[in-house]
């Protein structure tokens, strides 16, 4: 339901005060969404008073309610793939300047001592557990993949086996879960009931907001631009990779010996073709 739906099912009975005060709010509901009753009642040239009225008449509680509605209806249309797909610039220079920003603020979060912070729960775990919403996917299999090739029980928990692959989880373990708004039941679920268990939970998150960094031992904030209808996974994938970097660093000798094992099964089992470009061609 709209706040257009709202307004419609009271039209008859809203006051000429409250008209002015509706046909503000469907000019620009961020008039709410971002002012105080008095913002709007300057507005409207009314009272305070009267804006509570107009609110409750809508059928919510007060002005408060009114406008945490406005501010979630806002945030879902932002959020939206559908809504972003119908408004978004023709130019891709907005999204270039967009990705170009993320990046840097993701650097600029994962300082050595941040990184160091979020890296040494994954390398002494026993086992790792990574675990992604739908849209944050393409971080949780490059931190997969990464890891995989220097430490061993490192699993991709998918939600289909979810319950089959987390039954042998410890508090011996860590869980690296990425999740950014709009968030996933499945993956605040998991990581909930993970920490219940004693897992450390690792959680690569879009601010302190996010419903997992109450769960999270350790934490990190990303800046997760929208690309056309979606959001980007190339701060997601940055984290990953300066991540498995980061392990490599603390797991030392290990992980030179799990590399060198790999580069020799490859190397037996002849995985890549024997092939190298030619430069003139």
């Amino acid at each position: 339901m709209s706040i257009q739906d709202f307004i419609a099912k009271v039209s008859e009975q809203l006051t000429p005060t409250e008209r002015r005060i509706a046909s503000l709010v469907l000019e620009d509901p961020t008039l709410i969404a971002f002012g105080t009753v008095s913002d709007l009642a300057g507005r409207a040239q009314t009272s305070r008073p009267s804006i509570v009225r107009f609110a409750t008449k809508l059928g919510f509680e007060g002005y408060t309610d009114l406008q945490s509605w406005i501010r979630e209806e806002l945030s879902n249309q932002l959020t939206s793939p559908s809504h972003r797909i119908r408004h978004q610039d023709e130019s891709t220079a907005p999204i270039r300047t967009a990705i170009e920003n993320a990046v840097h603020q993701t650097f600029s979060s994962l300082d050595a001592s941040k990184l160091e912070d979020l890296a040494t729960p994954i390398a002494s775990a026993r086992n790792v557990w990574v675990i992604s919403g739908e849209t944050s996917m393409a971080g949780a299999l490059a931190l997969h993949s990464g890891l995989s090739m220097i430490r061993p029980d490192v699993h991709l928990v998918e939600e289909h086996s979810t319950g089959r692959d987390l039954s042998s989880a410890s508090d011996s373990d860590t869980a690296v879960v990425f999740d950014f708004a709009r968030y996933r039941r499945y993956s605040v679920t998991t990581a909930r009931v993970l920490a219940g268990y004693g897992v450390k939970v690792v959680a690569i998150t879009d601010g302190p907001l996010s419903p997992l960094v109450s769960l999270a031992e350790t934490w990190c904030e990303l800046q997760i631009p929208a690309v056309g209808p979606f959001d980007s996974s190339v701060p997601a994938v940055i984290t990953s990779e300066l991540l498995v970097a980061q392990v490599v660093k603390l797991l030392g000798a290990k992980a030179h010996h799990r590399i060198d094992r790999l580069e020799d099964l490859w190397q037996q089992t002849d995985t890549f073709l024997n092939y190298s470009p030619r430069r003139n061609r």
